[in-house]
């Protein structure tokens, strides 16, 4: 496989472009889910709104 300007990928490259991804997406996650309880009613409307936007509740946990 190449890039569009013809330089060669490895399987490391891509596995490693994959993980960054992976852990940009989890901190867009947290993010989005911590922004939504911080502007939710009450504990209800929170779940509901994670629930209809997709979002792990879990996800907005700092550890």
């Amino acid at each position: 496989m190449t890039l569009a300007n013809g330089t060669p990928t490895s399987p490391t490259r891509i596995a490693a472009a994959r993980e960054v991804e992976s852990l940009h997406n989890a901190e867009q996650c947290s993010r989005a889910a911590r922004t939504v309880a911080d502007h939710a009613a009450d504990a209800a409307d929170c779940s509901r709104l994670l629930d209809m936007l997709g979002l792990d509740p879990s996800a907005g946990k700092r550890n």
